[in-house]
C-alpha cells in the first residue's frame, strides 16, 4: 500500500498542454540517467536498462555506478554530475539512505525529474517520513520534480520509454493503445497491462506514483488528459492525496470527451473513529469516495474485470440522460444475474416498446410485455440481430445488454451475424455477457472493440458505472449575505467546539429555526416554565450529552427544571471535572413528524461534504444517509432527501402525514453554505435531531454542534 505521509513540492500548472516541460521530461526525455544501474543481470537494478534497449528508446542512456566504467555496452559514470548533459530524467535505484545524495547530485547536474524506485521512506513510519521530507527539501531547493519514492516507475509505450523495473514488462511485448493508467499500486501496472493486452487493448502511458511525495495523481491526471494519445484515463487508487487537481483534471477530461475511470480500494471505517460529530461517524471512506467521483464526473467500478472492460463500453460516449438499460438474451437465467444486480443498484430495466414487439412479430417472434427480451431457444441469428438492432436504434434506453448462451461457445463465428452485423451507428453503449466459457467468441468481440464480459458481476459493475455517470457538477455560489450573518453570529471565537447555544444561534442566523433558549449558570435563575422543557448541560467539551446522561426531557414546571439543572451540574462535575461548563440550557420541548440529522464536515482529503440521514440517538445504527460535496442548492438537497429511504414517510408514503420537505431542503442547503466561510473555517456543523414538522410548518434544530478551526495565518473577522 502506498504511504499517506510526506511533503509535496509546489504545484505545477493547472492546465498543462502536451508540450508542458514536465510532461516532456517525464514521458519523452532525450536523456535518462539510471542511478544505481547494475551490470548483474540477475538484479532488479539491471532491468530498467534492458527494457530501454528492448523497447528501442531513442535517447541517451546514462548508467551511473561508481564500480563500473561500462554497463551493457554503454559508458557508465561514478556520479550523474560527471555525465555529459543535459539529462532530463533520472531513475533512482540506490538504497534509501543514499537517495538524498543522489537527488542533490541530480539538482547540481540540472536534471528536471527524478523517479525514485527506492523504498524505505514514509511507507515505513516516522523515521522514513523524516528521510523522505529531507529528500523533498533537497529536490525543492534544487528545482528537481520527484515521482515516488517507493514506486515502480513509468512507461510511455508509444515512444518506447520504459523507466521501470517491473518484471511484467520484460515478459511482454507492449502493445500501443489509447488507454493511460495512474496507479497507487506499482504491481497493478503489470497486472492490468497483461490482462488488457490479452483482450486486444494497449496502453499509451502507465505511471506508478508510490508515496507521492511531490508529483501526485492529480497533477499526473492533468498531464495525461492533455496527452493526444490518451483517450481514456484509468485510476487505481488507495487514498486521496491530490484531490483538488484530480477534480480539475476530471472536469477538463469531460470537456475533451475523455472518460476517467477509477477503481478505489480502502473501504475502511477507520476515519469514523476520528470524528467529533455523528456526521463524521456516518461518513465512511467509501461514501466520501463515491461523492467525490460523482461530483467530478469520474466513473467508478468495484471490480478489476469492470475496470478492464468499461473503457470499451464508454469510449466515445458522454454521460447518459437516464439510467435505463434494455436487455436481450437467449438464456434467461444468465441475463437475470446481471439485471438483478442492476435493479438493486437503482438502474431501470426497460422492456421492448410496442413498435419493437410489432417488428419482431414480423420475423416470427411474439414477445410478452416483460422487461427482458428472452428469445426462444430456437431463435435464428437473424431474429437475434433484428431484436438487438431495434434496441440499439430505438432511442428507448441509455445502454443495451446482450447475453449469449451456449451457441457462442459451440458456434463462435455466429457472433459475426448476431452482434457484429447489428447497426451500432449513434447507438448507446453495448455490453455483451457470454454465460459459458467461450474464449473464441470473446476474442471476436475484443477485436471489434465491443465490451465483452466474462462474469455477470463485472458486466453489472461496468453497466452501472456508465448508467450512474454524470457530468461534473458546478458548485453553487454562496450568498455573501448568508456568510455575513454567520460571521456576525459567531463573533470572534477561538478554534474548537461551540456550545449548543452558540451553535443554535449560528443556525438561526442562516435561516434554520432554533427554539427559544434560557441559558443560566445558577439553577435558581431559571425563569417561568409554562410547558414541558428540555434541560441540558451547556458545555463545548461534551459533544454527545445524551450518551453522557446530561439531558433531561419533558421536565414540567419551574421547580422540576431547577432540580434537573442542579442534578446535571453535579453530574458534570463528578463525571468530567476538567470540562468547561457554561451552565445549563432550558428549552421548550419540540415535536414533529420525524427526526433527521444534517451535517457538514470538512474532510481533509476531499474538502467539505454535506450529509442528510435519519436522525436521533439511532443515527449511527441506521447509517442510511445521502451525501454530496458542499455546498448544494435547494434542488440538490431535495434530491438528497429522495435518496434516504426513511424519509419517504415524509412524502406521504401509504397515507402518512406529509412533512415539510421544502423546509428540510432549505435547511440542508443553508447548512452546506457554511462551507464557504473562510474565517473562521467550519470543520464540522451538525444538527441532530432536526425535527421535521407537518407540511407548511417548517423544521426546527433541537440540538446542534459546531467545530471551528481558523485557517492558518488568517485573522479572525
Amino acid at each position: 500500500m502506498a504511504a499517506e505521509t510526506g511533503a509535496r513540492a509546489p504545484a505545477g500548472p493547472v492546465n498543462p498542454t502536451a508540450s508542458d516541460p514536465l510532461a516532456a521530461a517525464l514521458f519523452r526525455p532525450h536523456a535518462v540517467a539510471l542511478i544505481g544501474a547494475s551490470a548483474d543481470q540477475g538484479k532488479n537494478n539491471s532491468r530498467a536498462q534492458r527494457l530501454l534497449h528492448r523497447m528501442g528508446y531513442a535517447g541517451r542512456v546514462v548508467p551511473v555506478n561508481p564500480a563500473h566504467a561500462e554497463i551493457m555496452g554503454e559508458r557508465a559514470f561514478a556520479d550523474v554530475r560527471d555525465a555529459p548533459g543535459p539529462i532530463d530524467h533520472a531513475f533512482v535505484m540506490v538504497p534509501a539512505h543514499a537517495v538524498a545524495g543522489a537527488i542533490a547530485a541530480c539538482a547540481a547536474a540540472g536534471v528536471q525529474v527524478a523517479t525514485i524506485f527506492s523504498a524505505g521512506f514514509a511507507e515505513l513510519g516516522a523515521a522514513g517520513a523524516a528521510m523522505q521530507a529531507r529528500v523533498v527539501a533537497i529536490a525543492r531547493e534544487g528545482g528537481v520534480r520527484l515521482l515516488g519514492p517507493n514506486c515502480m516507475g513509468l512507461i510511455n509505450v508509444a515512444d518506447g520509454v520504459p523507466l521501470t523495473v517491473n518484471a511484467a514488462f520484460e515478459a511482454e511485448t507492449l502493445r500501443p493503445g489509447w488507454l493511460s493508467l495512474i496507479s497507487q499500486s506499482g504491481s497493478m501496472m503489470g497486472a492490468l497491462m497483461t490482462r488488457l493486452q490479452a483482450r486486444g487493448l494497449g496502453f499509451a502511458k502507465m505511471v506508478s506514483v508510490g508515496n507521492e511525495c511531490d508529483i501526485a495523481v492529480g497533477e499526473l491526471a492533468q498531464l495525461l488528459i492533455e496527452d493526444p494519445a490518451t483517450r481514456v484515463l484509468l485510476l487505481f487508487l488507495e487514498v486521496f492525496r491530490d484531490a483538488g487537481r484530480l477534480a480539475a483534471a476530471a472536469r477538463r477530461a469531460q470537456a475533451l470527451g475523455k472518460p476517467v475511470i477509477a477503481l478505489k480500494l480502502g473501504r475502511s471505517e477507520t476515519g469514523r473513529r476520528l470524528a467529533t460529530s455523528h456526521t463524521g461517524a456516518l461518513l465512511g471512506e467509501d461514501a466520501l469516495s463515491a461523492a467525490f467521483f460523482q461530483e467530478h464526473g469520474i466513473l467508478r467500478v468495484d471490480t478489476l474485470e469492470g475496470l478492464l472492460e468499461l473503457p470499451r463500453l464508454v469510449l466515445g460516449h458522454r454521460p447518459p440522460a437516464g439510467r435505463r438499460v434494455a436487455a436481450l438474451t437467449g438464456t434467461g437465467g444468465a441475463a437475470a444475474l446481471v439485471l438483478d444486480r442492476l435493479g438493486s443498484l437503482g438502474d431501470e430495466v426497460v422492456g421492448p416498446p410496442a413498435a419493437l414487439r410489432t417488428r419482431l412479430a414480423g420475423v416470427g417472434i411474439d414477445l410478452p410485455e416483460a422487461p427482458l427480451i428472452d428469445l426462444p431457444m430456437g431463435g435464428t441469428p437473424l431474429q437475434y440481430r433484428t431484436a438487438l438492432e431495434a434496441l440499439l436504434q430505438g432511442g428507448e434506453c441509455d445502454a443495451v445488454l446482450a447475453v449469449l448462451g451456449s451457441s457462442a461457445r459451440l458456434r463462435p463465428a455466429q457472433i459475426d451475424s448476431t452482434i457484429l452485423a447489428a447497426d451500432r451507428t449513434g447507438a448507446p453503449p453495448l455490453a455483451v455477457f457470454i454465460a459459458p466459457l467461450a474464449e473464441e467468441a470473446l476474442q471476436r468481440l475484443d477485436a471489434a472493440d465491443i465490451a465483452a464480459f466474462r462474469t455477470p458481476e463485472a458486466c453489472a459493475d461496468a453497466l452501472h458505472a456508465y448508467l450512474a455517470w454524470r457530468a461534473p457538477r458546478l458548485p453553487p455560489s454562496v450568498p455573501p449575505e448568508l456568510l455575513d450573518r454567520a460571521r456576525a453570529a459567531l463573533g470572534r471565537p477561538g478554534p474548537g467546539a461551540l456550545d449548543e447555544a452558540s451553535s443554535c444561534a449560528l443556525f438561526a442566523a442562516i435561516g434554520i429555526e432554533a427554539p427559544p433558549l434560557q441559558v443560566v449558570r445558577d439553577p435558581q435563575a431559571i425563569g417561568p416554565v409554562a410547558a414541558p422543557v428540555a434541560v441540558k448541560l451547556l458545555s463545548p467539551d461534551i459533544a454527545h450529552k445524551t450518551e453522557a446522561g446530561l439531558v433531561r426531557l419533558n421536565v414540567i414546571g419551574r421547580a422540576a427544571a431547577i432540580d434537573a439543572a442542579a442534578a446535571l451540574l453535579a453530574r458534570a462535575a463528578a463525571l468530567r471535572p476538567a470540562v468547561r461548563v457554561g451552565g445549563v440550557l432550558v428549552a421548550p420541548m419540540q415535536f414533529g413528524l420525524m427526526e433527521v440529522i444534517i451535517g457538514l464536515r470538512r474532510d481533509p482529503a476531499i474538502g467539505p461534504v454535506v450529509m442528510l440521514g435519519a436522525g436521533g440517538i439511532a443515527a449511527e445504527l441506521r447509517r442510511s444517509v445521502s451525501l454530496r460535496l458542499a455546498p448544494v442548492t435547494q434542488e440538490e438537497a431535495a434530491a438528497m432527501i429522495a435518496e434516504v429511504p426513511e424519509l419517504r414517510l415524509l412524502a406521504g408514503f401509504r397515507d402518512q402525514q406529509r412533512g415539510d420537505l421544502p423546509a428540510l431542503a432549505r435547511a440542508v442547503s443553508a447548512l452546506s453554505m457554511l462551507a464557504g466561510l473562510a474565517a473562521p473555517v467550519v470543520m464540522e456543523a451538525e444538527i441532530n435531531p432536526l425535527l421535521v414538522r407537518a407540511e407548511g410548518e417548517g423544521v426546527v434544530a433541537v440540538d446542534g454542534l459546531v467545530v471551528l478551526a481558523p485557517p492558518p495565518g488568517a485573522p479572525l473577522e
